[in-house]
């Protein structure tokens, strides 16, 4: 079994690729004195292009996924009548002529409810925004639960087991026939990569592309605590084979200090990205949309990370 590379052995590497241009910050309306963060890329649905993101008040985990269209100005406002769902943390997927929009349901102590003690991913699927039905719920305790639809009809799993399998979050992968199976018993057992994090660092995934050699692009995350207990969290890619479950090529792609400065929800979390989509586009380039600090929404625009993998 290959040795896991640490945080800081990617960043070395990453240090000597070229540096991608400033990040915009995404500006938003219609939230009141929230925050906007956390976002999925940007995706086609009843005529108009809809970026989900989470959203709630800075020194509050009471979330919701908001749903907005993007105006003249380059302003985000909510989407009329749309469907607030009471999750964090949204991701998309594209299914036959649906979508499946899923995120992190938070479950609070009954006694003390604003002490969160446990959380389920859970996953609604429908044509639009206005039809969406729930579908599946994943295990307690695991987030970083996501799909991808194969070209045979199967369904590509990447799951985030943590504790006695995972540690402090390590990511799985199986595919199942039909989403009848995306059970918590069958997610939980899903085949885990041992040998991409060391024990005292964690990662997972948070977009799954298929690329044009069949294997998944994935987008995630590596983390790791810094002195103090501070979080520092950057962007990764890697690739999949569907086939057999063999990974290659895990690598960071972006780094907090490559966004501008912004406030943070909390101290410890001023260098955290969440890695929330990316758009491949023309030129060999890429757009990654990413939560900065807890706080903000940005976009940056990359070399497009899964090309490599294209090759292999």
């Amino acid at each position: 079994m290959r040795q896991p590379q640490t945080t800081q052995q990617l960043l070395q590497q990453f240090a000597r690729l070229p540096r991608p241009e400033q990040s915009v910050k995404l500006r938003f309306t219609g939230i009141g004195t929230r925050d906007a963060y956390n976002i999925a890329a940007p995706f086609p649905m009843m005529e108009t292009t809809v970026l989900p993101a989470r959203v709630e008040e800075r020194h509050s985990e009471n979330s919701h996924v908001m749903f907005f269209e993007e105006t003249e100005d380059g302003v985000w406002s909510p989407i009329a009548d749309a469907p607030r769902l009471q999750l964090q943390d949204p991701f998309v997927t594209p299914y036959k002529d649906e979508w499946i929009i899923g995120g992190v349901r938070t479950i609070a102590d009954p006694d003390h409810p604003d002490r969160i003690v446990s959380w389920v991913t859970e996953f609604y699927k429908g044509p639009s925004l206005y039809d969406l039905k729930l579908i599946a719920t994943g295990p307690e305790h695991m987030k970083d639960i996501r799909l991808l639809l194969l070209p045979d009809d199967r369904i590509a799993v990447c799951t985030r087991p943590q504790g006695e399998i995972g540690g402090r979050g390590k990511i799985g992968f199986m595919v199942i026939d039909s989403l009848a199976e995306l059970t918590p018993d069958k997610i939980n057992a899903a085949a885990v990569f041992h040998d991409q994090f060391i024990p005292e660092e964690w990662g997972g995934a948070n977009e799954l592309h298929l690329l044009s050699n069949g294997y998944i692009g994935v987008l995630g995350h590596i983390a790791c605590f810094e002195l103090g207990g501070a979080r520092r969290y950057y962007s990764m890619t890697f690739a999949i084979d569907p086939k057999d479950g063999s990974h290659y090529g895990m690598k960071i792609v972006a780094t907090r200090s490559q966004f501008a400065p912004g406030p943070a929800k909390r101290p410890d979390l001023t260098d955290v990205l969440f890695s929330g989509g990316i758009k491949r586009i023309k030129d060999g380039e890429a757009l990654l949309y990413t939560g900065v600090s807890d706080a903000e929404a940005h976009v940056i625009r990359i070399k497009d990370p899964f090309l490599e993998y294209e090759q292999l």
